[in-house]
């Protein structure tokens, strides 16, 4: 076995749990807070997305890291896979979209509309000709 590929093997050993939320903290509050949800449960099977998420660092900085992973945890998914996507696509610092309709289509009314105070005329209970005749067919058979 090569002395460096025994190196990485021993560098993996060694970043620990512990270790992990340890180099989060030095990142930032929001990086510590996606590696303790990634180590939260099942910590030994997540080791890896952590040790990942720290890993960016080398390439991405400490900064860039840390709105990513703001980011992250902002739309609910503090995962490596979202965390490395916003960074490769250069996006950790684009402003949070404004809560609302989120871009709803025009013929939906959002919650303000759902109790509308027009009532359409078949709800409320008058009857029209054509029902009139429906009901004399029916009344004929």
């Amino acid at each position: 076995m090569a002395l460096s590929t025994f190196r990485r093997k021993i560098a993996f050993q060694m970043r620990t749990p512990i270790w992990c939320r340890g180099q989060a903290s030095q990142v930032g509050d929001a990086c510590r807070e996606v590696v303790d949800q990634l180590l939260e449960a099942n910590a030994l099977y997540r080791l890896r997305a952590a040790q990942g998420v720290l890993g960016l660092r080398k390439k991405y900085g400490d900064t860039r890291l840390e709105a990513a992973c703001r980011k992250a945890v902002a739309v609910g998914d503090p995962s490596y896979r979202t965390i490395e996507s916003i960074l490769v696509a250069g996006t950790e610092t684009d402003p949070e979209p404004e809560t609302g309709d989120g871009g709803a289509a025009a013929f939906l009314h959002g919650p303000e509309g759902l109790f509308a105070a027009t009532i359409p005329a078949h709800m409320t209970g008058e009857v029209h000709d054509d029902q009139d005749r429906g009901d004399a067919e029916e009344a004929a058979r």
